[in-house]
């Protein structure tokens, strides 16, 4: 599946490939140690971020949430 943004796709892959990766020959095998894809996930979560604001996307009312929010990806009051 593609990316919102075109430009984020390629990103998208090298996550999944990541995730998939890390997941199936660490985490359940019991390896619970950190997540070597933290950076390609805030990598890619950034360009996704810029696709919707470039787009033109609603999301109001949306919160960003997970384990690898920053304290800037809080919503605004």
């Amino acid at each position: 599946m593609n990316s919102v943004g075109e430009g984020c796709t390629e990103l998208k892959r090298e996550y999944d490939q990541c995730f998939n990766r890390w997941f199936a020959e660490k985490f359940l095998k019991g390896d619970r140690g950190g997540d070597p894809c933290t950076d390609t996930f805030k990598k890619y979560q950034h360009c996704v971020r810029q696709a919707i604001k470039d787009k033109d996307i609603p999301v109001d009312g949306v919160d960003f949430m997970g384990p690898n929010r920053d304290e800037g990806d809080k919503p605004q009051s």
